[in-house]
Order: structure tokens, then sequence, then C-alpha cells
């Protein structure tokens, strides 16, 4: 799809066509369908970005929270949305041996338990060796951080699908 197509649907067709760019979270393009036309993606980005943003903590967590976690139980029971399924795939996160498998569960559940949100990473042009070892990392951030730099890789997967989509 084009953006001047995108821009002229109507509210609801817009909504729906956007509703995946940032993870069962619809409400995003509902926020700023008022604000078109959009003169390029990436305004149209920068108009869902503080979409989010003007939300407050509480619906960036829902936000959050709404994204699975990487090679976790939906991805094993395939449940993925079909953007996070090739996004995870595209990583190799569906060819873990049984030991990075037992190692990405573990860090995942670690990962949960400290900070309440499943683990996010933009993960394009990562491998599952890079992801593992960032997750590692991760863990030692601050709540306050790690739900910053959530934010910051879901904004950064959405440029990544709003791009792929126009």
């Amino acid at each position: 799809m084009n953006l001047p197509t995108l821009n002229a649907l109507d509210a609801p067709a817009f909504t729906q066509v956007l509703g995946a760019i940032f993870e069962h979270s619809p409400w995003v393009a509902e926020r700023v369908v008022h604000q078109r036309p959009f003169a390029s993606t990436q305004t149209l980005h920068a108009a869902m970005v503080a979409a989010i943003e003007v939300e407050g903590s509480e619906a960036q967590l829902k936000l959050i929270r709404a994204h699975p976690e990487l090679a976790g139980k939906a991805a094993v029971r395939g449940e993925l949305t079909e953007e996070s399924n090739r996004e995870q795939s595209g990583a190799g996160l569906d060819r873990c041996t049984p030991q990075e498998f037992a190692e990405l569960r573990s860090l995942n559940t670690r990962y949960n338990q400290k900070f309440g949100f499943p683990f996010i990473a933009a993960v394009r042009g990562h491998t599952r060796h890079s992801i593992i070892a960032l997750m590692a990392q991760r863990l030692g951030n601050s709540v306050e951080a790690e739900q910053r730099e959530c934010l910051q890789q879901i904004y950064k997967i959405g440029a990544f699908r709003l791009a792929a989509l126009c």
C-alpha cells in the first residue's frame, strides 16, 4: 500500500491497516487518524510515536506487555502475529538449539520477574546469539531505564513495519 492510498482510507480502514504497526495496539493508529494527510511515512511514524509518548506510563506499559517474549510460549504454540513471526524467524529464533532455547527461556523468566514485562528488541540485524547476549546485558538495567529502552525498541520495530507496509 502506498501513502496516498493510506491517507485516503476512511478512519476504520486506516486503523485496521495500521493496527499491527505497534503490536496488538490499534489505539495508536486511532490517535493519529485525524492528523492526515501525512507527507511521508516518517511523519506518520513520528505522529504515532508522539501519540504513545503523550499517553503516559500506564498505556506505555500495556503496549510493552502486548509484545510476545522472544522465542517464548506464544512462538512455541504458533500464536505470534504474522509480523512477530517473520521478525523472530529472520533473527533465527525459530532455529535455536535445545541449549539456546533453554537459555532464552531462563533469560525470559528472569527478565519478566525483574521488570514485569517482556524483553523487547528490534531483532532485524541480530542473530539468536546476539539477542541472548543483549538480554543478559539488559538484565543489569533499572526498571525505568529498561521501560524506556523497550519503548525505543518498539519505535524501531514500528518504523520497520511501517516502511515494509508503505
